[in-house]
């Protein structure tokens, strides 16, 4: 029987425009009926999916790729993870030393360095009414000066950045998630393509902060299931009892699927999942 469903948004329940398909929000409504926690698990921060969390009305959110757990009905902060601003300052130089383009999460704000590119760009023309953006001439003076509580960094840019994530996981002890947005994958909502580093504390990823929810709700493994399409999806996906990956997905992420719907995040692919599993 599952007790805690984490799912992912954007390429899950949200399609590659924004929307919500009624499929979704139909099984989304039913399951605010069952005894089963429901658990938003996305790369984003709180303020960036609030609207959205009043839509899909679930119990608990895992924020920032795992760097903040909240109980949604309480308020309730379970847990939470920075990056300390010196590690912070360290991504900064490397990104300035390889003309990479780069922006930091805290709570309220995303505050990027000299314009709005890539991932930057994309979240201001999605989520500028939540989220206040701040554009700095340096953001290694903005931490020293300013000292904010840094829940993610992105480094941005049109190369591979391989060689860059190695660099930081090998020196800063911290984990890197490298997401290309080519080709089919090619970033819609600015007509781009790039790819980026979502850098995040040692162990806060989507997978470590299920692992603690489940902890604190007192369930096991195989109580868990959880649904996905990219990268920064493929732990959670492989460790659940029950693993699937959307339609449309990344390949990594189908070959370490338990099971794959057959449609997409725009024809209701995690209504498809939950009535398989859940059956409701």
């Amino acid at each position: 029987m599952i007790k805690l469903l984490a799912s992912d948004l954007d390429g899950t329940i949200v399609n590659s425009n924004n929307q919500i398909s009624p499929n979704n929000i139909n099984v989304v409504n039913k399951l605010s009926n069952t005894q089963v926690n429901f658990a938003i698990c996305t790369g984003k921060t709180y303020a960036m999916t609030k609207d959205i969390c009043k839509k899909l009305k679930p119990t608990y959110g895992i924020f920032g790729n795992g760097t903040q757990i909240i109980n949604l009905k309480t308020g309730e902060e379970i847990n939470r993870n920075i990056i300390n601003n010196e590690q912070a300052i360290k991504c900064m130089k490397i990104a300035d030393e390889n003309n990479l383009h780069v922006h930091i999460y805290t709570e309220q704000k995303i505050i990027v360095q000299q314009k709005l590119k890539y991932m930057a760009l994309r979240n201001y023309k999605l989520y500028k009414d939540e989220v206040t953006f701040e554009i700095v001439e340096s953001l290694k003076e903005y931490v020293k000066n300013q000292n904010p509580s840094i829940l993610k960094l992105v480094i941005s840019g049109e190369k591979d950045l391989k060689s860059i994530k190695e660099k930081l996981q090998e020196k800063e002890n911290l984990c890197v998630i490298q997401i290309k947005k080519y080709d089919k994958y090619k970033d819609k909502v600015i007509n781009q393509e790039y790819e980026y580093l979502d850098i995040l504390p040692k162990q806060s990823t989507k997978y470590e902060a299920i692992k603690k929810l489940s902890n604190y709700l007192e369930i096991s493994n195989q109580e868990i299931m959880t649904v996905g399409d990219n990268i920064n999806d493929i732990e959670m996906i492989k460790n659940a009892g029950v693993g699937v990956a959307i339609g449309g997905s990344y390949k990594e992420v189908t070959s370490v699927a338990s099971y794959v719907t057959k449609n997409d995040a725009e024809n209701g692919g995690f209504a498809e999942a939950v009535y398989k599993f859940i059956g409701i």
